[in-house]
């Protein structure tokens, strides 16, 4: 894992960190790490949603629809990435 995604999901990191660290993620269009964080189960919704967002500036509507059929995530987030695909 690369050290931006650590600082994602690290929670000893300001929110203000992990959400540019989230930002650098979907500039490098690193669309994996982005989908992983969308099915962390421990991550605040804030960081998920951003995830999605991420997605959708990255035009991963594969993976957007991927994460909108997947049930292990939680259906909000299932809903918005069904609406960004």
């Amino acid at each position: 894992m690369s050290t931006t995604f650590q600082t994602a999901v690290n929670k000893h990191v300001s929110p203000t960190k992990r959400h540019e660290a989230i930002d650098e993620l979907a500039q490098a269009g690193e669309t994996t790490n982005l989908a992983i964080l969308v099915r962390m189960d421990g991550l605040p919704g804030e960081f998920r949603r951003r995830a999605l967002n991420g997605l959708a500036g990255c035009n991963a509507a594969a993976t957007l629809e991927e994460l909108a059929e997947d049930q292990t995530v939680d259906p909000s987030l299932r809903r918005r990435a069904e609406t960004l695909a």
